[in-house]
């Protein structure tokens, strides 16, 4: 049976009653977006599909010192997933500067014009990834894994949309499909700018890929690809993982 919480260093996250529990793979793309500079000046970011409300609340943990006091918006479709959002957002140290709102990312979008155009400087999302495979039984699971609710060309459009000028998308995916969202991104005026292939292992085919897209104008003359590797061959942690996930993990 899987725990029905999560233990952080400054934070919890409670996943009883959530499908999708906390994983290596999202901690991981947590802690890589919460490294990036760029999220050093965001004064706004939101976070499509959050679940459990993990990437939100290690963002906000990591722009605690901020001057600009960022400002972090969850958005979920699922209700059980939402209230668990809701109640570890509050039981966190940054609850004033996290905001839950239950709803499609389709729909919040369409009302951008009630809240005056809001947009953002950073978008990140885990998202669902399964397309032709057959569906669970669980509805939560088939809302938090297939892509069925939310098409990933529908998701970039949202992205898009959301974006500030040269705003920062950052997406966590499948190895086998990274093309396929770089392709529908450079088609909703978002550029890759950087690439990390992720292993669980060196010996390992890669399984997840982290990617971050900008919208600008401006070409991108260099996209930045890397490996990342997340257990040596004992099955301990590489110093990379170690390093990245300290201020998060418990025991590291």
């Amino acid at each position: 049976m899987a725990n029905t919480y999560f233990q952080f260093k400054e934070f919890i996250v409670h996943q009883e009653h959530t499908a999708m529990k906390v994983c290596t793979d999202a901690c991981l793309f947590g802690a890589w977006v919460a490294n990036d500079p760029a999220l050093t000046k965001a004064n706004s970011i939101i976070d499509i599909g959050t679940g459990t409300g993990l990437l939100s609340l290690m963002l906000a943990q990591a722009t605690v010192s901020n001057t600009n006091a960022t400002k972090i918006t969850a958005i979920e479709i699922e209700p059980n997933a939402a209230a668990e959002a809701a109640s570890n957002f509050k039981a966190s140290p940054w609850s004033e500067r996290l905001n839950l709102i239950k709803d499609s990312i389709q729909n919040f979008t369409q009302n951008t014009s009630t809240r005056n155009g809001e947009k953002f400087d950073c978008v990140i999302s885990n998202p669902p990834f399964f397309e032709g495979d057959l569906h669970s039984p669980d509805h939560q699971k088939n809302l938090a894994s297939h892509s069925t609710a939310l098409p990933w060309q529908i998701l970039v459009e949202q992205v898009s949309q959301l974006l500030n000028q040269d705003g920062f998308y950052y997406v966590l995916i499948p190895a086998l499909r990274a093309y396929t969202m770089q392709k529908l991104a450079t088609q909703n005026e978002l550029q890759l700018v950087e690439e990390v292939v992720v292993f669980n292992a060196a010996k390992q085919m890669p399984f997840r890929v982290m990617q971050k897209f900008i919208k600008s104008t401006n070409q991108v003359t260099e996209i930045k690809r890397t490996n990342f590797i997340i257990k040596e061959a004992d099955n301990k942690y590489t110093q990379n993982f170690t390093q990245l996930l300290a201020p998060y993990y418990l025991h590291l």
